[in-house]
């Protein structure tokens, strides 16, 4: 799927629109806003053709969320499942202490392993 087509499952709400681009042969979703049940049930449209596709590295960042909950790390983790078993990577990008916490609470940290910056995350894609 090209990634213009994937403008369709944008949000009409304009602090919640998800930016899907490329950059240095990744594929970067930019999540914005509240990552909660309602964003989940929209992202799985955006997401699951991404992770399914043909990118070897698709970067989730999380650097513009205000708020994540368990359906965030929902859809990370159906992201990571999808991506490692067709042996792509996952990165994200994750600043946000509450959510860093979450993450370091459930266990995921060391399955999702986020990095501060974009360019972290893209390293070793050379």
């Amino acid at each position: 799927m090209q990634l213009d087509a994937l403008n369709e499952f944008a949000f009409e709400e304009s602090d919640q629109q998800p930016r899907v681009y490329g950059h240095n042969g990744a594929v970067v979703v930019e999540l914005h806003g509240e990552i909660d049940l309602l964003a989940y049930q929209r992202m799985i449209p955006l997401m699951d053709p991404i992770t399914g596709g043909t990118a070897t590295t698709v970067v989730v960042d999380l650097t513009r969320t205000t708020f994540f909950d368990c359906s965030g790390l929902a859809l990370l983790v159906r992201a990571h499942r999808r991506m490692t078993a067709r042996g792509a990577r996952l990165s994200v990008v994750c600043t946000h202490r509450l959510t860093l916490r979450i993450l370091r609470l459930t266990g995921l940290t060391p399955t999702l392993l986020p990095v501060p910056t974009l360019e972290r995350a893209l390293e070793g894609d050379d």
